[in-house]
């Protein structure tokens, strides 16, 4: 239970509190500032604790929401890893993009690792930082006008126990197949005259590979004209996805539309853990498939999850190794998340591994030593071990999308069910976002309304 009187960061405070495997009963906090002073009082399950942080200069209210919500989520952290004897990889912090608050420090003449060693940030997190911060150099631009074109294609063989995604299981949803690519037609061919300076597109689903190829062609003919008239050179990458689902026909159709990068994702190079996730393919497949796209000279990415269930240290770290093997110019590790909407969360409500610090620390070590570079990375809540994701790459092989999206640099104009675009005015210090109908019925009813309402937000 929470009880504050300072609105705007209650969700914060329980983002905090989140962390813990142990989770107090009450939390009491009273807000107040007075001449440069934020003061914050709790009471934890009954005991109280005062705290008082001094600032020299508040310029605007978003500074001082900025400085609240930073003190409130320190203080409280401090006092929980103090009274539970536990201790965050990531400390105070809660935020999804640690990069993006590493830029803001240096952008406004700090050093970010002052403020990250305050928060609590262990070393091992703050150098991981600063190595993505030198990848990203050469990509990383801050440019209002830069756009990155996402094309939703919601439909997948199945859906697996740690997913949140809105997609549909393609046997149960055939029917809406048709409809939905007249309306994503529709949608590209209109969005065009809002696309800037295109730096990227991103089909990604759902499975796209999950369209059979006739399907597939559509959707890479609606964007081609696009394509050529604002950036024929563009970065090209389709999420082809799970392997049970590759075949040399649509590999074929990537290339001859000019695809560059595609992205396989074996989660696990575990045959026994793909059947616990809910997987209809084996590491067989997996081998196949990605066989089968290097005759076309993508570049690929590989996703591996770290903490799926009953897996050891030593299954992941074969896993990493495997991944390594294959000569994947990216690979992506994930940590394990509850989502809502996945099955995995029905279930569970707190992800116990004590392992999984351990899985990250083996990935680290296992993909620096064969001279990857983590290029990207995010967090997200109910996150195994308060870890994070990370991206890896081969030196000159960074994804120019993966960059944009993940420090919010760049519009993102997203087409199709459950798309969200955004827009980034990096000189106000501003994002807006609109949001697209999720369920494919009512995205393809109501796609000329869509369409209008986004050349708008767009204008």
């Amino acid at each position: 239970m929470l009880i504050t009187d300072c609105a705007f960061i209650e969700n914060e405070i329980l983002d905090v509190a989140r962390l813990f495997k142990t989770q107090p009963r009450s939390i009491v906090h009273h807000f107040r500032f007075e001449t440069g002073v934020f003061y914050n009082d709790f009471e934890v399950d009954g005991k109280q604790f005062f705290f008082a942080d001094k600032v020299e200069e508040i310029v605007d209210e978003l500074r001082f929401k900025r400085f609240e919500r930073r003190f409130a989520k320190l203080r409280l952290y401090q006092i929980l890893s103090e009274e539970y004897g536990e201790k965050m990889p990531w400390g105070a912090l809660t935020g999804i993009r640690p990069t993006k608050l590493a830029y803001t420090e240096i952008e406004e003449g700090r050093d970010f690792v002052e403020l990250f060693k305050k928060m609590g940030v262990c070393a091992e997190n703050i150098r991981l930082v600063q190595a993505v911060l030198d990848a990203q150099k050469g990509i990383y631009e801050k440019k209002d006008g830069n756009t990155d074109l996402f094309v939703s294609i919601p439909f997948c063989p199945t859906k697996c126990a740690y997913c949140s995604f809105i997609t549909a299981p393609i046997d149960r949803t055939r029917s809406f197949i048709e409809p939905y690519l007249d309306a994503l037609e529709k949608e590209i061919k209109e969005a065009e005259q809002s696309v800037g300076a295109l730096r990227s597109v991103y089909i990604g689903g759902g499975t796209p590979f999950a369209l059979d190829a006739v399907h597939l062609r559509r959707v890479l003919e609606a964007l081609k004209q696009l394509i050529l008239r604002c950036n024929p050179k563009t970065e090209y990458t389709v999420e082809a996805g799970r392997p049970d689902v590759f075949t040399e026909e649509k590999l074929a159709l990537l290339k001859e539309y000019g695809v560059t990068r595609i992205c396989i994702n074996p989660q696990t190079f575990s045959n026994d853990t793909l059947v616990k996730i809910g997987r209809k393919h084996t590491v067989e497949d997996f081998y196949k498939a990605y066989d089968l796209a290097r005759k076309y000279h993508f570049d690929v990415n590989v996703d591996l999850i770290a903490g799926l269930e009953g897996e050891t240290v030593e299954t992941f770290t074969r896993g990493v190794q495997k991944a390594v093997e294959t000569g994947a110019e990216n690979i992506t590790v994930h940590c394990l998340s509850l989502k809502s909407g996945a099955k995995l969360k029905e279930e569970i409500s707190y992800i116990e591994n004590d392992c999984i610090s351990d899985m990250v620390a083996s990935s680290r070590k296992i993909l620096s030593e064969n001279e990857y570079e983590p290029y990207y990375m995010y967090r997200q809540k109910y996150q195994a071990g308060n870890n994070e994701n990370v991206g890896w790459t081969k030196r000159g092989k960074a994804c120019v999308y993966n960059v944009d999206v993940m420090e919010e640099t760049a519009d993102n104009l997203a087409v199709g069910a459950n798309a969200v675009s955004k827009r980034v005015f990096n000189e106000k210090g501003l994002i807006t976002r609109f949001a697209s109908q999720k369920d494919l019925k009512t995205y393809i009813e109501h796609v000329d309304e869509i369409i209008e309402k986004k050349r708008k937000f767009f204008e």
